[in-house]
């Protein structure tokens, strides 16, 4: 008698290990080009706004603009993929992220080009919250730890990564387009994702049943639109009472936004999520860090060219550069230690973030004034 032995079948959902390997490259890949454009203009917007005009409006708006249709619609995105399907929606939104871009390497002034970075950053947001649904219904539950292991060090590289490349594009001028270079790149790099994610992510069909908050989006883009207009407007044109008007609107908008989450029956952010000490302490200290990082290289690449007069290469070198070598070596040594050493580590990495902006912004003042910072001027700057 002959006996056969049939291998139980794999969970529904579950892919081969090379078919998973392969879908965690092209999540990555969309989250690389997310947060590559999301940064690409720190370096570049002086030399844009030499091209087109626009001044120091234009310089904030090309980083912002992007930034205000990235956070407002991002959790709309990750419900949409909920009653859509992910695949449907991770593939509208790398469709729409290339076709915006094209649309910036395009723009003939900077309305254009704010409204093109404005979509590109609506589809960024529709793009970056599949990614993470995709990888929890592929990888196996025990394994799901190890993909997501794999989106520090390559986000962390590609947010500086993101001038270099830009740095890059403008000194060697490929095909005399300039600037306009770092966007319509993304007709090779956003193509070439578009067509790994149709031949290999899972289809889905979602749940048509899930209800979006559209009140909710509507105040919390009516909140972010009008505190961004007035903290850029602001300081542009000497605080004007339109700035002011827009600061108090953003107030009211929030205000009416958290009421909304209390009471809706569907709410875009549970409240219940501000009830766990770990989540809300881990949410500011995750705001005021990277506001303070992201700003400081920002205002870095400024000084370099504005001030010091350095070419965009040699600023992407100088002050891009030594970050991404400091986040592979951290990446592979809090590895190893982030097991022994656990919240202590993020004690470490907060004073030695400080330490470095506190050398920095020595530097800084040495070159201003001619003369070493003293060692207690460093709350008194001058």
């Amino acid at each position: 008698m002959t006996t056969t032995v049939t291998a139980p079948p794999a969970p529904a959902g579950v892919l081969p290990p090379a078919r998973r390997r392969a879908v965690l490259a092209v999540v990555l890949a969309a989250e690389v080009l997310d947060l590559i454009d999301a940064t690409v203009t720190n370096l570049a917007a002086p030399t844009i706004t030499a091209s087109l005009g626009g001044g120091p409006a234009l310089i904030q708006w090309l980083g912002a603009s992007y930034a205000l249709a990235l956070g407002v619609l991002l959790v709309v995105g990750g419900r949409l993929g909920d009653k859509y399907g992910r695949r449907r929606v991770f593939l509208t939104g790398l469709a729409g992220f290339t076709v915006a871009s094209v649309a910036c390497g395009l723009a003939t002034g900077p309305a254009p080009l704010v409204a093109a970075r404005l979509v590109q950053g609506a589809f960024g947001a529709l793009l970056i919250p599949q990614g993470f649904g995709i990888l929890g219904a592929v990888f196996p539950r025990d394994q799901i730890g190890k993909a997501f292991s794999a989106f520090g060090p390559v986000l962390g590289l590609s947010a500086v990564g993101g001038p270099i490349l830009a740095a890059v594009l403008i000194d060697t001028d490929p095909l005399g387009l300039g600037w306009r270079a770092m966007f319509l790149i993304n007709i090779v790099l956003g193509g070439a994702a578009l067509f790994a994610a149709h031949r290999l992510l899972p289809r889905d069909t979602g749940d048509r049943a899930t209800v979006i908050d559209t009140v909710g989006s509507v105040l919390l883009a009516g909140a972010m639109a009008s505190l961004l207009f007035g903290l850029i407007d602001g300081p542009a044109h000497g605080w004007r009472p339109a700035a002011w008007a827009a600061l108090g609107a953003s107030a009211v908008f929030f205000a009416a936004f958290a009421r909304r989450q209390t009471t809706a029956a569907n709410p875009l952010i549970k409240p219940s999520l501000f009830r766990n000490r770990g989540f809300v302490s881990g949410l500011v200290l995750g705001i005021a860090f990277f506001a303070a990082v992201a700003g400081l290289l920002y205002v870095v690449s400024l000084f370099l060219q504005g001030g010091l007069g350095y070419s965009p290469l040699r600023t992407a070198l100088v002050g891009s550069a030594p970050v991404a070598a400091g986040i592979v070596v951290a990446s592979i040594a809090c590895h190893r230690l982030i097991g022994r050493l656990g919240r202590t580590l993020i004690l470490i990495g907060l004073a030695t973030t400080l330490t470095g902006a506190l050398g920095l912004w020595a530097a800084v003042h040495t070159w201003a004034t001619g003369t070493p910072a003293p060692p207690s001027s460093c709350s008194r700057p001058s």
